[in-house]
């Protein structure tokens, strides 16, 4: 997998009163390493971790910091699947299609939402996402004193499924699973990633080590509190899996017109049962996800300063110029014509 299939038509999005994100509900605020009772900091176990976890980032801050420097020369080669970011200022809102990654906070803030579901994500805190998703996000807290820093390693779905055939039946579905978790981070499976990183610049070691590690990851992160989806992911036949399918199918044609039965079939669901797991592993409807990714791909082709707004309406499956100006204006709180205009002025 390479890592450039991350994000597909990312773009920044202008300051605008009538667009925000989500207010974070209560259920996905829960204040740092109190997401799960292993990191629970008033048991002597909690504590343990929190310190173990505090070790950890410091190191892979220095770790980043290193391979930060050194990516900018031409002869140091990148990590396979990783990504290290930095920002020195808070963000634009950004909208962009996640495809399966592990996303740790190293320092700084951030907000990520899907629909009406969104979490703020601080040093310490992971974001794992399983399925394609259509996300907006934003840097919340950055400075060039205290850069926002963090990791993105994407997650391969095979290597997953291929560890079924050792943990068998010790592993079993997850109730009420996310395609998008949040939570602190476990010592378990940060301290492999920290020894990934570790390897950057040195690339026999990368191409000997360097698979076996991501391997380890990535069962870390299967057993871990967040990995409940990948969990559920492991057989080709559970409903997160054929969602799955249903996905690749609508990213592939999402400018054609959304054929409900055609997915339910390709999920072997009936209707009624296709559109109550694709909203319970996505969080969000068929519709609504097919609306999305049209919107994220028109403000890619006006960004490009190529098309007109009725084409680009036209080019991602709108047969109404007003329909698409009135979806669009809803999703990024301002019209399609006044934001060609904002980004010409940019441009100019």
């Amino acid at each position: 997998m390479e890592f450039s299939d991350f994000k597909c038509f990312a773009v920044n999005l202008p300051p605008s009163r009538a667009f925000r994100l989500p207010d974070i509900p209560p259920y996905l605020s829960i204040p740092l390493n109190h997401r799960c009772n292993r990191c629970d900091p008033l048991s002597p176990n909690g504590m343990r971790l929190l310190k173990e976890l505090g070790m950890l980032i410091d190191k892979l801050k220095a770790h980043a910091a290193k391979y930060l420097s050194k990516t900018k020369g031409k002869n140091w080669e990148s990590l396979p699947n990783l990504l290290v970011l930095r920002a020195d200022k808070v963000s634009a809102i950004e909208a962009v299609v996640y495809n399966p990654v592990i996303c740790l906070i190293l320092q700084g803030e951030k907000q990520t939402a899907i629909g009406a579901q969104a979490v703020t994500l601080v040093s310490g805190d992971a974001l794992l996402v399983s399925h394609d998703l259509p996300v907006v996000s934003q840097i919340t807290q950055a400075s060039p004193e205290t850069p926002y820093l963090a990791l993105i390693l994407s997650l391969d779905l095979p290597t997953v499924r291929s560890l079924y055939e050792q943990t068998g039946e010790a592993i079993r579905d997850t109730a009420d699973a996310s395609s998008l978790s949040a939570g602190a981070a476990d010592p378990s499976w940060v301290e492999p990633l920290d020894r990934y990183l570790a390897l950057a610049g040195h690339p026999l070691e990368t191409e000997v080590l360097g698979p076996a590690i991501l391997r380890e990851i990535h069962f870390r992160l299967l057993m871990s509190p967040i990995g409940g989806m990948l969990r559920n992911l492991l057989s080709v036949d559970s409903h997160a899996s054929r969602i799955g399918k249903a996905i690749i199918n609508i990213r592939a044609r999402f400018r054609e017109p959304l054929a409900i039965p055609d997915l339910a079939r390709t999920a072997g669901m009936s209707q009624s049962s296709f559109h109550a797991h694709f909203k319970s592993v996505t969080g969000t409807t068929p519709l609504q996800y097919q609306k999305d990714l049209r919107m994220i791909a028109a403000r890619d082709l006006l960004q490009s300063g190529r098309v007109s707004v009725s084409t680009s309406s036209y080019d991602v499956g709108y047969e109404s110029p007003t329909h698409f100006s009135r979806d669009y204006t809803r999703k990024f709180g301002i019209s399609p014509s006044k934001d060609l205009g904002n980004l010409s002025h940019t441009a100019a």
